[in-house]
């Protein structure tokens, strides 16, 4: 798939908020690595194997139908980017044992996943600096 209809994707991001907000109200890491896990997996096999997004389906089918789309390719950077500062979060918690650097990684991707929501994308706009960069 090289387009990936918005609410799918509003959804995950949606799912990544949810989750580190859980971990911070809880002090509890485990739901930063389980949106780890679930973000991983969704990096690895694509935006269908996303649970968040497989979840979320049956309330989104009327919406994808002629919903605007997003680059895969810049999902793909966007998610690894997630991937990368929840990997730093997990291991900040597990290795390091700072759970205020744990929690300011972890925050990081949620405040990120917010404001998308609400229409800016952080990721899109380093990805175009890389881009950019690269010519």
């Amino acid at each position: 798939m090289r387009e990936i209809p918005i609410p799918y994707v509003r959804a995950n991001q949606a799912g990544i908020v949810l989750f580190v907000v859980l971990a911070l109200l809880l002090q509890q890491p485990v739901f930063i690595a389980a949106i780890w896990a679930i973000q991983v997996i969704g990096l690895w096999k694509g935006i269908r194997a996303n649970l968040i997004v497989r979840a979320a389906s049956p309330l989104l089918a009327s919406r994808v139908a002629g919903a605007q789309t997003e680059s895969a390719e810049l999902l793909r950077f966007n998610n690894s980017i997630a991937v990368i500062l929840l990997t730093i979060s997990l291991l900040c918690f597990w290795v390091f044992h700072s759970a205020v650097a744990g929690y300011i990684a972890a925050a990081m991707v949620a405040v990120a996943a917010f404001i998308a929501i609400c229409g800016f994308c952080v990721g899109c706009f380093l990805y175009y600096q890389f881009k950019k960069s690269l010519r």
